[in-house]
């Protein structure tokens, strides 16, 4: 792997973003509605619960920790969107460029957007709320770790999905957070779940990350097992994901399915 070239990727990603304001503010604007929204929330559910619970950490912290995942995703989808949008995407791989090369320049892309994103998100909460997301404590980065991975993993699908099925399939991409929130127990245990969700919850990634937050914020101590098979599940869906995306990839190659992405006439 050049890394030179997986740099060239994500430098290009840079010169759109500085280039072009909206492409900068859209990066948290949603991430700024999400944290605003459910702040409130939080605390009219504490005002109105009086001193027994507190609410921000189990809600506030649970969104701010989903929208980092969104966000990772988003990284990577935006930037293979870019070059569809633009018709470049047949022009990039006329290049000597690998795959593995191109996606890491959409992994990179992920890893700046997500940590943009993270620091947007914690000033708001902090500011605004009061509360900090350190307040769970050094476990904190391994939990925000699988998260990342996941993120990753879901971007790299999004993309296969879109590469097999062409840019009409855009919009299959971006519900698919909120269509996995309800599995993953963002705001709520596993256990409130009927048994076929709870199964389905039990082999995604972020089931753990939440379930392992919710041990802390009870008083409990860092569930190792917890956070050690959240990020095997993590690291084997990155594997699977950068599978799929090859397997898309010399199909659409072998098809001629590739040609949809220069040129306008093409179906």
């Amino acid at each position: 792997m050049n890394f030179k070239r997986v740099y060239a990727i994500f430098l290009r990603q840079i010169y759109l973003v500085r280039g072009t304001a909206t492409r900068f503010f859209q990066i948290f604007i949603w991430i700024t509605v999400d944290i605003t929204l459910w702040g409130f929330i939080t605390k009219y559910l504490t005002g109105t619960a009086g001193a027994g619970f507190n609410f921000v950490p189990v809600f506030l912290g649970a969104v701010l920790l989903w929208d980092f995942s969104t966000n990772v995703m988003q990284g990577v989808t935006m930037l293979f969107f870019e070059d569809v949008w633009s018709r470049n995407f047949l022009n990039i791989f006329a290049s000597p460029l690998k795959i593995s090369e191109y996606v890491g320049g959409l992994i990179l892309s992920g890893i700046v957007r997500s940590i943009l994103a993270l620091i947007v998100m914690f000033l708001l909460a902090m500011f605004f709320f009061g509360f900090s997301i350190f307040s769970f404590g050094i476990s904190l980065a391994g939990f925000l770790l699988i998260l990342f991975f996941f993120g990753i993993a879901l971007g790299i699908i999004g993309v296969s999905i879109v590469l097999r099925l062409g840019p009409a399939a855009e919009w299959l991409i971006w519900p698919i957070p909120a269509l996995l929130s309800p599995f993953v127990g963002v705001l709520y245990p596993l256990s409130v779940l009927p048994g076929w969700m709870q199964f389905i919850g039990q082999s995604l990634p972020p089931s753990y990350v939440f379930t392992g937050i919710r041990e802390i914020v009870d008083g409990g101590t860092f569930p190792a097992s917890t956070f050690f098979w959240g990020l095997v599940a993590a690291l084997i869906y990155i594997v699977l994901a950068y599978m799929i995306f090859v397997k898309v990839y010399k199909k659409a190659v072998q098809t001629g399915l590739i040609a949809r992405y220069s040129a306008e006439t093409v179906t």
